[in-house]
């Protein structure tokens, strides 16, 4: 079964030509030229990915990705024509999953997608089978990780993580005591051939320790080991 994308683009030529692609690689594409309508559609079609343009009329692809982010964990991949690394903070802080500028390369525009969804089917399977086996959850002092709910809890009171802040602490979690480097970290949770950065690390754990930490700049559980990485010390 093919995967189902959905296309949000207002400009004409690239919306053919992306659409062209994605159908010769046997995905099932969708399409939106405006973000009110990309909504709609993300809600009605819960697709296996988003390709999401910020300029986009009625509203903007900032506020599509937030509005989206809220409801689902469906990868989005942003497109943009601006390069300011603010955009790519704040697409980021918003939710999102990985970011182009334009003009890009379709093989890569295209490599980007398959990593995206190699990384849903691989979250899937593992749901699935973490589904069949009894899963505990992961405690340290007051804070606690429930991975049959995919929440996180401090002082027994639910946070509210964006999902890739879940992964990156579950990670983190999973390997307490060892000094993990931005490069494997990047691997292990955004995918092997993520192009987003080392600062893309930086700035989820700066949002987890203002999160989980008494003092997020004394951490104590999300150690910085000055040339090397992180250290999770629980």
């Amino acid at each position: 079964m093919s995967e189902n994308i959905l296309v949000v683009e207002d400009e004409p030529t690239l919306l053919e030509t992306l659409t062209y692609n994605l159908t010769r690689q046997n995905y099932q594409v969708h399409t939106a030229t405006d973000g009110v309508t990309a909504v709609e559609m993300a809600r009605e079609l819960h697709p296996d990915l988003i390709v999401l343009d910020l300029m986009l009329p009625k509203l903007d692809g900032f506020e599509v990705c937030r509005m989206l982010r809220q409801e689902m964990i469906t990868p989005i991949l942003i497109l943009t024509a601006r390069d300011d690394e603010i955009d790519r903070v704040i697409g980021l802080e918003l939710g999102a999953d990985d970011y182009m500028s334009k003009p890009f390369s379709m093989r890569e525009f295209l490599a980007r997608v398959k990593a995206q969804l190699r990384r849903v089917r691989l979250i899937r399977e593992e749901r699935e089978s973490e589904d069949i086996l009894p899963r505990e959850n992961i405690k340290f002092g007051n804070l606690t990780l429930d991975l049959a709910r995919r929440e996180v809890l401090l002082d027994d009171r639910p946070l509210s993580l964006k999902p890739k802040e879940y992964d990156l602490l579950l990670f983190l979690a999973r390997h307490r005591g060892h000094v993990l480097t931005r490069e494997l970290i990047l691997e292990r949770v955004w995918g092997w051939d993520f192009s987003g950065g080392s600062r893309t690390v930086d700035v989820h754990v700066r949002w987890l320790r203002e999160k989980i930490e008494l003092d997020p700049a004394q951490p104590v559980r999300i150690v910085t080991v000055r040339g090397a990485g992180y250290r999770f010390e629980g």
